[in-house]
């Protein structure tokens, strides 16, 4: 029926056919072996994590133990109280009214401390923030008249830290630090000639005649500019009066007290906006008498902080293995 050649030429392709089929039933052995590596490799990697997790829970959780029981231990006996107001004076910040009234609730409420230190270093911030802080103070000293409150400024004690301040009974700082800055400021930009340059054309909908006067792509109305001064006015006349009701007649008669200005430490006590030169561990030993200072700074958990970063980094790892990308807003 067939001739030689064309039997010859069947048989080979017969072959070729028996080979490829051989050649795909190893490449798909190798991709199964390498990807039960692949997966090998993750689950590795997922087990260290859990490890390495379980580790420093314990850890930590011994370095928290031991830590409160030191504080425990230190709050059993006489000793100064700290409060710390590091960094802007802010709601979601270290030095946010919720974090400072908290610690200085629980050092007024312990019977064992004998004064409580405001130890500051940071260039203020929002005045509602301070002013919260300033009102609580004065609150718990009204409460506890038998504890006195001193503030001690380190590198800086300005605006809305200054607010707080002047709560204290007295104010220490070193001779260089900054303190000050009695004013208002609320500052931003101007983009209307750039738009103009680029050929944009800004279009705002409000349903009030002034609802977008804050806007940086509008012109500055002078109707507008007016009033948005009287608001920093009004609120730097009550920074002045909280400052003035704080430090009354040790304050100096200068013009230029309530413009702004910082001055240095030495500068400040003869301004009256400081009383005396002096560091924490200076107020703590030589004024209020108990030389053991227990921080009252609530502090965020370390356990808590790592395992949320560990958990996003987890999240992030597997979803680019697995080739899931979360949305992300530029």
């Amino acid at each position: 029926m067939f001739d030689d050649k064309t039997r010859e030429a069947m048989k080979d392709a017969s072959a070729g056919s028996s080979d490829s089929k051989e050649w795909k039933l190893i490449e798909k052995m190798v991709l199964t072996l390498a990807l039960e590596q692949k997966k090998a490799r993750r689950w590795a990697i997922f087990k260290f994590l859990i490890v390495v997790g379980f580790m420093f829970f314990v850890f930590s959780a011994t370095l928290q133990t031991a830590k409160l029981d030191k504080q425990m231990l230190a709050g059993s006996q006489p000793h100064t109280a700290m409060v710390e107001v590091k960094g802007p004076v802010m709601a979601d910040g270290d030095a946010s009214a919720d974090i400072l009234v908290t610690g200085l609730r629980e050092a007024f409420e312990n019977p064992n401390v004998q004064g409580v230190v405001l130890r500051i270093n940071s260039p203020g911030g929002s005045p509602v923030q301070a002013g919260y802080v300033n009102d609580e103070i004065k609150r718990l000293k009204a409460l506890h008249p038998g504890i006195p409150v001193y503030a001690v400024i380190s590198d800086l004690g300005a605006s809305g830290a200054y607010y707080i301040a002047v709560a204290a009974d007295k104010i220490y700082a070193d001779k260089a630090s900054l303190v000050g800055s009695i004013g208002v400021t609320a500052s931003s930009f101007g983009f209307v000639e750039t738009i103009e340059k680029l050929g944009m054309e800004r279009r705002t909908f409000t349903s009030g005649e002034h609802k977008g006067f804050l806007d940086p792509f509008l012109p500055v109305k002078a109707d507008e500019k007016k009033f948005w001064e009287t608001v920093l006015n009004t609120t730097h006349k009550q920074f002045i009066s909280v400052v003035k009701e704080g430090r009354g007649d040790r304050l100096a008669e200068n013009p230029d007290l309530f413009s702004g200005l910082v001055w240095s430490g030495e500068q400040a006590i003869e301004l009256g906006l400081v009383d005396e030169l002096g560091s924490s561990s200076y107020v703590a030993r030589e004024v209020i008498g108990a030389e053991k200072i227990v921080d009252y700074t609530p502090k965020p958990d370390p356990f808590q902080e790592f395992t949320k970063r560990l958990g996003t980094s987890m999240a992030m790892y597997f979803s680019k293995a697995l080739g899931i990308e979360a949305p992300v807003l530029r």
